[in-house]
């Protein structure tokens, strides 16, 4: 086991047809590798879900020598997330698991410049799991009542806390991950289902208004019950 006590950081990013999004996804996560003002070690892996566009391609391009990419089927965010974690623990070989980070977003996602600084903050003050949250990227130019129904209906403690768990926004120590069993094979809900069962196991969680990713305010996403989907039945129910 390596005694280098450098964070190491996996970023996991389940992509499925993604070609327009997903370098600009890769490229703010460098930067914000390059702003958390650490050594830390950074691998990104992208696995490419069925994808049938450039999606691929683009990611390669923007990766470089920092990442790798996954092509397969996996059909599900929760087998997806788990390729790229074992991805990440394999490339990080004999490293400490307590010292490796692993930081999930989505390719319809980006992060902001400080994502990965809150995540080590966190993880340095002995945070096990951190969930932070998702707001709708605005140069998409948004729709109204989308906008009304998220301001509406995404709620936020004044004490800086949440309790929402987005797999584009949450980030584990591998050694919890691992203790837990990972990702769950699951086409819907896998972030809840994992930090359910951290949680049950009595790993230290936290919830944190301050890491924020931004994300598209499609109504209609890759991931069957996702956000898109989450907010395509609240308007519904609105418009019933």
């Amino acid at each position: 086991m390596s005694t280098d006590a450098r964070w190491r950081v996996g970023v996991v990013i389940p992509a499925q047809n993604e070609e327009v999004t997903i370098q600009r996804c890769i490229e703010h996560v460098l930067a914000a590798h390059e702003h958390c003002g650490r050594r830390a070690l950074l691998w990104i892996v992208v696995v490419a879900d069925a994808c049938s566009d450039a999606t691929v391609h683009r990611a390669r391009i923007a990766l470089g020598c920092r990442g790798a990419v996954i092509e397969g089927s996996p059909r599900s965010p929760g087998s997806a997330r788990r390729l790229g974690a074992a991805a990440v623990l394999e490339h990080f070989g004999q490293a400490n698991a307590a010292r490796i980070w692993l930081a999930n977003t989505d390719a319809d996602t980006y992060v902001a410049l400080d994502w990965l600084k809150v995540h080590l903050d966190h993880a340095d003050e002995g945070v096990d799991a951190l969930a932070g949250i998702v707001q709708l990227d605005a140069s998409e130019g948004v729709r109204e009542d989308i906008r009304r129904l998220y301001r509406e209906t995404y709620q936020l403690g004044v004490d800086g806390t949440h309790t929402h768990v987005h797999g584009a926004n949450l980030g584990v120590r591998a050694d919890a991950y691992l203790d837990v069993g990972g990702w769950s094979h699951l086409t819907v809900a896998e972030d809840h289902c994992l930090w359910h069962r951290l949680k049950a196991r009595g790993w230290r969680l936290r919830s944190c208004v301050k890491s924020v990713v931004m994300t598209s305010a499609r109504l209609h996403g890759r991931a069957l019950g996702g956000f898109a989907d989450t907010m395509r039945r609240r308007l519904g129910a609105q418009h019933g």
